[in-house]
Protein backbone atom coordinates (compact mmCIF):
# COMPACT_ATOMS: atom_id res chain seq x y z
CA UNK A 1 0.00 0.00 0.00
CA UNK A 2 1.10 3.45 -0.70
CA UNK A 3 0.38 4.91 2.88
CA UNK A 4 -1.17 8.57 3.30
CA UNK A 5 1.80 9.33 6.04
CA UNK A 6 5.01 7.73 8.26
CA UNK A 7 7.02 9.27 10.51
CA UNK A 8 10.26 10.15 9.52
CA UNK A 9 13.43 9.72 12.14
CA UNK A 10 17.09 9.66 11.56
CA UNK A 11 19.06 6.43 11.54
CA UNK A 12 21.18 8.38 14.15
CA UNK A 13 18.52 9.05 16.68
CA UNK A 14 18.63 5.79 18.68
CA UNK A 15 21.95 5.77 18.92
CA UNK A 16 21.52 9.51 20.76
CA UNK A 17 18.64 8.54 22.46
CA UNK A 18 20.68 5.38 23.82
CA UNK A 19 23.25 7.98 25.25
CA UNK A 20 20.82 9.96 26.82
CA UNK A 21 19.51 6.76 28.48
CA UNK A 22 22.71 6.04 30.25
CA UNK A 23 23.07 9.43 31.61
CA UNK A 24 21.30 10.56 34.95
CA UNK A 25 18.80 13.23 33.90
CA UNK A 26 16.55 12.63 31.38
CA UNK A 27 13.34 15.17 32.10
CA UNK A 28 13.85 18.77 31.23
CA UNK A 29 17.21 19.45 31.35
CA UNK A 30 20.50 20.82 28.64
CA UNK A 31 19.03 18.86 26.19
CA UNK A 32 16.08 21.23 26.10
CA UNK A 33 17.50 24.12 26.48
CA UNK A 34 19.75 23.14 23.65
CA UNK A 35 16.77 22.59 21.00
CA UNK A 36 15.02 25.81 22.07
CA UNK A 37 18.58 27.67 21.04
CA UNK A 38 18.91 25.61 17.78
CA UNK A 39 15.76 26.32 17.06
CA UNK A 40 16.05 29.79 16.95
CA UNK A 41 19.48 29.48 15.39
CA UNK A 42 17.98 27.21 12.34
CA UNK A 43 14.64 29.52 11.86
CA UNK A 44 16.18 33.01 13.15
CA UNK A 45 13.44 33.63 16.04
CA UNK A 46 14.46 35.39 18.99
CA UNK A 47 12.26 33.45 22.32
CA UNK A 48 11.08 29.98 21.97
CA UNK A 49 9.75 27.87 24.02
CA UNK A 50 9.52 24.46 23.80
CA UNK A 51 6.22 22.23 25.19
CA UNK A 52 4.99 18.93 25.34
CA UNK A 53 2.56 18.97 22.55
CA UNK A 54 1.40 21.58 19.45
CA UNK A 55 -1.80 21.95 21.85
CA UNK A 56 0.09 22.95 24.31
CA UNK A 57 1.54 25.22 22.25
CA UNK A 58 -1.91 26.41 21.52
CA UNK A 59 -3.15 26.60 24.84
CA UNK A 60 -0.19 28.50 26.06
CA UNK A 61 -0.61 31.33 23.13
CA UNK A 62 -4.93 31.47 24.48
CA UNK A 63 -3.20 31.83 28.16
CA UNK A 64 -0.98 34.61 27.22
CA UNK A 65 -3.59 36.66 25.32
CA UNK A 66 -5.85 36.11 28.62
CA UNK A 67 -8.90 34.71 26.61
CA UNK A 68 -11.90 33.57 29.38
CA UNK A 69 -15.39 33.62 29.37
CA UNK A 70 -17.11 35.71 26.56
CA UNK A 71 -14.82 36.94 24.83
CA UNK A 72 -15.58 36.55 20.93
CA UNK A 73 -12.38 34.63 18.97
CA UNK A 74 -12.80 34.67 15.29
CA UNK A 75 -10.93 31.33 13.93
CA UNK A 76 -11.19 28.69 11.12
CA UNK A 77 -13.77 25.85 10.65
CA UNK A 78 -10.82 24.21 8.99
CA UNK A 79 -8.22 22.63 10.96
CA UNK A 80 -7.44 20.02 13.59
CA UNK A 81 -9.65 20.21 16.03
CA UNK A 82 -7.30 20.83 18.73
CA UNK A 83 -7.08 24.71 17.36
CA UNK A 84 -10.42 25.55 18.72
CA UNK A 85 -11.38 22.89 21.43
CA UNK A 86 -9.07 25.56 23.60
CA UNK A 87 -11.38 28.13 23.23
CA UNK A 88 -14.36 25.54 24.02
CA UNK A 89 -12.53 25.03 27.24
CA UNK A 90 -12.38 28.89 28.44
CA UNK A 91 -15.61 28.97 27.38
CA UNK A 92 -15.01 31.75 24.41
CA UNK A 93 -17.57 32.65 21.59
CA UNK A 94 -15.97 31.21 18.55
CA UNK A 95 -17.33 32.92 15.20
CA UNK A 96 -16.07 31.37 12.05
CA UNK A 97 -14.86 33.08 8.68
CA UNK A 98 -15.01 31.23 5.65
CA UNK A 99 -11.89 29.91 4.03
CA UNK A 100 -10.01 31.00 0.38
CA UNK A 101 -10.90 28.52 -2.09
CA UNK A 102 -7.50 28.40 -4.01
CA UNK A 103 -5.80 27.47 -0.21
CA UNK A 104 -8.28 26.70 2.06
CA UNK A 105 -7.38 28.98 4.53
CA UNK A 106 -8.81 31.45 6.64
CA UNK A 107 -10.19 34.10 4.52
CA UNK A 108 -8.58 37.64 5.11
CA UNK A 109 -11.29 39.73 3.70
CA UNK A 110 -14.26 37.82 5.93
CA UNK A 111 -11.95 37.70 8.69
CA UNK A 112 -11.93 42.02 9.09
CA UNK A 113 -16.04 41.95 8.51
CA UNK A 114 -16.67 40.35 11.67
CA UNK A 115 -14.19 42.07 13.70
CA UNK A 116 -15.71 44.10 16.45
CA UNK A 117 -15.12 45.65 20.04
CA UNK A 118 -15.67 42.14 21.78
CA UNK A 119 -13.23 40.74 19.18
CA UNK A 120 -10.21 39.32 21.34
CA UNK A 121 -8.09 37.11 18.98
CA UNK A 122 -8.17 35.64 15.82
CA UNK A 123 -6.31 32.38 14.70
CA UNK A 124 -5.27 31.70 11.52
CA UNK A 125 -3.84 27.72 10.77
CA UNK A 126 -0.87 27.19 8.02
CA UNK A 127 -3.36 24.42 6.34
CA UNK A 128 -1.22 21.12 5.26
CA UNK A 129 1.63 23.54 4.92
CA UNK A 130 -0.09 26.42 3.03
CA UNK A 131 0.66 30.01 4.51
CA UNK A 132 -2.58 31.49 6.00
CA UNK A 133 -2.21 35.42 6.62
CA UNK A 134 -5.12 37.49 7.25
CA UNK A 135 -3.34 41.02 7.35
CA UNK A 136 -3.06 43.76 9.54
CA UNK A 137 -4.96 43.38 12.37
CA UNK A 138 -5.04 45.75 15.95
CA UNK A 139 -6.03 42.49 17.64
CA UNK A 140 -3.52 39.46 18.83
CA UNK A 141 -3.11 36.89 15.61
CA UNK A 142 -2.31 33.33 16.84
CA UNK A 143 -0.98 31.39 13.95
CA UNK A 144 -1.38 27.79 14.15
CA UNK A 145 1.45 26.73 12.50
CA UNK A 146 1.69 22.76 13.55
CA UNK A 147 0.89 21.81 9.65
CA UNK A 148 3.40 24.31 8.35
CA UNK A 149 6.96 24.36 10.26
CA UNK A 150 8.63 27.10 8.81
CA UNK A 151 6.40 29.63 8.83
CA UNK A 152 6.15 32.44 11.38
CA UNK A 153 3.74 34.99 11.70
CA UNK A 154 1.26 36.57 13.63
CA UNK A 155 1.94 37.54 17.11
CA UNK A 156 2.20 33.61 18.58
CA UNK A 157 3.56 31.04 16.50
CA UNK A 158 2.23 27.46 17.84
CA UNK A 159 4.68 24.40 16.02
CA UNK A 160 4.07 20.91 16.55
CA UNK A 161 6.62 18.29 16.48
CA UNK A 162 3.97 14.96 16.51
CA UNK A 163 4.79 11.90 14.99
CA UNK A 164 4.00 12.58 11.32
CA UNK A 165 5.00 16.64 11.17
CA UNK A 166 7.71 17.83 9.11
CA UNK A 167 10.47 16.48 12.75
CA UNK A 168 8.79 14.58 15.67
CA UNK A 169 10.16 14.72 18.79
CA UNK A 170 7.26 12.02 19.37
CA UNK A 171 5.34 14.23 20.73
CA UNK A 172 5.94 18.36 21.45
CA UNK A 173 5.53 21.73 20.50
CA UNK A 174 7.14 24.91 20.68
CA UNK A 175 5.59 28.36 21.17
CA UNK A 176 7.45 31.81 19.37
CA UNK A 177 6.33 34.77 21.10
CA UNK A 178 7.30 38.56 20.59
CA UNK A 179 8.54 39.96 23.63
CA UNK A 180 10.80 38.84 27.00
CA UNK A 181 7.76 39.24 28.91
CA UNK A 182 6.02 36.65 27.19
CA UNK A 183 8.50 34.34 27.10
CA UNK A 184 9.36 34.31 30.58
CA UNK A 185 5.86 33.91 31.24
CA UNK A 186 4.91 31.18 28.97
CA UNK A 187 8.31 29.22 31.07
CA UNK A 188 6.42 29.72 34.17
CA UNK A 189 2.87 28.74 32.50
CA UNK A 190 4.63 25.49 31.12
CA UNK A 191 5.84 23.97 34.85
CA UNK A 192 3.58 24.98 37.18
CA UNK A 193 4.38 28.62 37.47
CA UNK A 194 7.70 27.60 39.23
CA UNK A 195 11.05 29.68 37.92
CA UNK A 196 13.46 27.23 37.04
CA UNK A 197 16.62 29.59 36.56
CA UNK A 198 15.76 30.23 40.40
CA UNK A 199 15.54 26.94 41.75
CA UNK A 200 18.56 25.87 39.78
CA UNK A 201 20.48 28.75 41.11
CA UNK A 202 19.31 27.37 45.00
CA UNK A 203 20.48 23.81 43.69
CA UNK A 204 17.19 22.57 43.76
CA UNK A 205 16.78 23.39 47.20
CA UNK A 206 13.02 24.97 48.41
CA UNK A 207 14.43 26.04 51.88
CA UNK A 208 17.66 27.60 52.28
CA UNK A 209 17.99 28.56 56.40
CA UNK A 210 14.19 28.05 56.98
CA UNK A 211 13.46 30.71 54.05
CA UNK A 212 11.82 29.43 51.07
CA UNK A 213 14.01 29.74 48.03
CA UNK A 214 11.45 30.65 45.79
CA UNK A 215 7.30 31.85 45.30
CA UNK A 216 4.80 30.60 43.02
CA UNK A 217 3.01 33.83 41.79
CA UNK A 218 1.33 32.27 38.47
CA UNK A 219 -0.94 29.29 38.74
CA UNK A 220 1.11 26.50 35.69
CA UNK A 221 0.67 23.56 34.15
CA UNK A 222 3.09 20.58 33.03
CA UNK A 223 3.34 21.21 29.76
CA UNK A 224 6.83 21.40 29.60
CA UNK A 225 9.13 19.11 27.26
CA UNK A 226 11.96 16.38 28.29
CA UNK A 227 15.53 15.73 27.11
CA UNK A 228 14.19 12.48 25.16
CA UNK A 229 11.76 14.49 22.81
CA UNK A 230 14.73 17.53 22.84
CA UNK A 231 17.35 15.34 21.29
CA UNK A 232 14.87 13.79 18.89
CA UNK A 233 14.03 17.63 18.04
CA UNK A 234 17.92 18.29 17.59
CA UNK A 235 18.51 15.38 15.15
CA UNK A 236 14.77 16.56 12.93
CA UNK A 237 16.25 20.10 12.68
CA UNK A 238 19.48 18.94 11.01
CA UNK A 239 17.20 17.20 8.66
CA UNK A 240 14.55 20.07 8.03
CA UNK A 241 15.67 21.50 4.76
CA UNK A 242 16.01 18.16 3.35
CA UNK A 243 12.82 17.00 4.51
CA UNK A 244 11.31 19.78 3.55
CA UNK A 245 13.02 20.22 -0.24
CA UNK A 246 12.05 16.45 -0.83
CA UNK A 247 8.53 16.71 0.01
CA UNK A 248 8.43 19.68 -2.14
CA UNK A 249 10.47 17.38 -4.83
CA UNK A 250 7.33 15.00 -4.38
CA UNK A 251 4.60 17.83 -4.23
CA UNK A 252 5.85 18.95 -7.41
CA UNK A 253 5.10 15.79 -8.85
CA UNK A 254 1.55 16.44 -8.25
CA UNK A 255 1.49 19.73 -9.13
CA UNK A 256 3.22 19.35 -12.83
CA UNK A 257 1.20 15.91 -13.52
CA UNK A 258 -2.44 17.18 -12.27
CA UNK A 259 -2.86 20.67 -13.53
CA UNK A 260 -5.14 21.18 -15.89
CA UNK A 261 -6.83 17.78 -15.35
CA UNK A 262 -10.67 17.78 -15.32
CA UNK A 263 -12.23 17.18 -12.08
CA UNK A 264 -9.06 17.75 -10.02
CA UNK A 265 -6.94 21.10 -8.93
CA UNK A 266 -3.79 20.44 -6.13
CA UNK A 267 -4.18 22.89 -3.77
CA UNK A 268 -0.85 25.68 -3.21
CA UNK A 269 -0.18 28.76 -2.03
CA UNK A 270 2.76 31.55 -2.42
CA UNK A 271 4.32 29.81 0.04
CA UNK A 272 4.09 26.23 1.06
CA UNK A 273 6.42 23.71 3.45
CA UNK A 274 4.46 20.53 1.57
CA UNK A 275 3.04 19.02 4.80
CA UNK A 276 0.01 17.80 3.13
CA UNK A 277 -0.66 17.21 -0.86
CA UNK A 278 -4.64 18.43 -0.61
CA UNK A 279 -6.83 18.32 -3.93
CA UNK A 280 -10.04 19.55 -4.91
CA UNK A 281 -11.90 16.53 -6.63
CA UNK A 282 -15.39 15.85 -8.18
CA UNK A 283 -16.61 13.33 -7.19
CA UNK A 284 -14.71 12.45 -3.87
CA UNK A 285 -16.23 9.22 -2.63
CA UNK A 286 -15.84 7.55 -6.31
CA UNK A 287 -12.12 9.13 -6.58
CA UNK A 288 -11.20 7.54 -3.14
CA UNK A 289 -13.12 4.36 -3.92
CA UNK A 290 -10.27 4.26 -7.55
CA UNK A 291 -7.08 4.89 -5.56
CA UNK A 292 -8.06 2.56 -2.62
CA UNK A 293 -8.70 -0.92 -5.56
CA UNK A 294 -4.85 0.23 -6.37
CA UNK A 295 -3.91 -0.05 -2.34
CA UNK A 296 -3.38 3.71 -2.13
CA UNK A 297 -4.75 5.42 0.66
CA UNK A 298 -6.14 8.86 1.20
CA UNK A 299 -8.38 10.88 3.57
CA UNK A 300 -9.84 14.25 4.73
CA UNK A 301 -7.99 14.74 7.34
CA UNK A 302 -10.00 17.65 8.57
CA UNK A 303 -13.17 17.88 9.00
CA UNK A 304 -14.80 21.22 9.33
CA UNK A 305 -15.20 22.20 12.97
CA UNK A 306 -18.53 23.50 13.26
CA UNK A 307 -20.68 20.53 12.62
CA UNK A 308 -19.06 18.62 15.30
CA UNK A 309 -21.46 18.56 18.15
CA UNK A 310 -19.34 19.76 20.81
CA UNK A 311 -19.03 22.94 18.62
CA UNK A 312 -22.86 23.69 17.97
CA UNK A 313 -23.41 20.82 15.74
CA UNK A 314 -24.59 23.34 13.27
CA UNK A 315 -23.14 23.74 9.48
CA UNK A 316 -22.42 27.75 9.59
CA UNK A 317 -23.52 29.60 6.43
CA UNK A 318 -19.86 29.92 5.03
CA UNK A 319 -20.15 30.31 1.28
CA UNK A 320 -16.92 28.54 0.09
CA UNK A 321 -16.33 26.57 2.98
CA UNK A 322 -19.61 24.85 2.00
CA UNK A 323 -18.96 24.20 -1.68
CA UNK A 324 -15.30 22.37 -1.00
CA UNK A 325 -16.72 20.56 1.97
CA UNK A 326 -17.67 17.94 -0.70
CA UNK A 327 -14.40 17.68 -2.64
CA UNK A 328 -11.46 18.51 -0.71
CA UNK A 329 -8.67 15.23 -0.26
CA UNK A 330 -5.51 14.56 0.67
CA UNK A 331 -2.94 12.02 -1.62
CA UNK A 332 0.00 10.67 0.01
CA UNK A 333 3.00 12.44 0.67
CA UNK A 334 6.44 12.30 2.72
CA UNK A 335 9.86 10.64 3.48
CA UNK A 336 8.43 7.43 3.14
CA UNK A 337 7.35 7.80 -0.36
CA UNK A 338 9.54 7.96 -3.72
CA UNK A 339 9.06 9.58 -7.06
CA UNK A 340 8.00 6.99 -8.95
CA UNK A 341 5.27 5.65 -6.18
CA UNK A 342 4.01 9.66 -6.66
CA UNK A 343 4.20 9.35 -10.54
CA UNK A 344 1.83 6.06 -10.29
CA UNK A 345 -1.03 7.69 -8.28
CA UNK A 346 -0.60 10.06 -11.05
CA UNK A 347 -1.30 7.90 -13.52
CA UNK A 348 -4.16 6.23 -11.83
CA UNK A 349 -5.53 9.25 -11.60
CA UNK A 350 -5.06 10.39 -15.10
CA UNK A 351 -7.27 7.14 -16.31
CA UNK A 352 -10.20 8.27 -14.98
CA UNK A 353 -12.55 7.73 -11.78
Amino acid sequence: MIKLFHHYIPKEAGNEIAKLLQGHFIGQGEKVNEFEDEFCRVFKQCFAVSLNSGTAALETAYDLIGLKEGDEVITTPLTCTATNMSLLHRKCKIVWADILEDTLTIDPLDVHSKINEKTKAIIQVHLGGVKADVGLVHIPVVSDACQGLGIFNGDYTCCSFQAIKHITTGDGGMILVKSKEDYQKAKLLRWFGIDREKKIACGWQAYKEREMTFDIELPGYKRHMNDIQATLGLIGLKYYNKVLEYRKKLFNIYLNELTGLDGIKVINGKTNVYWLATVLVERRDDFAKMLKSYDIETNVIQVRNDIYRVFGGKRTDLPVMNKVESKYLSLPLGMHLNENQINSVCRKIKKGW
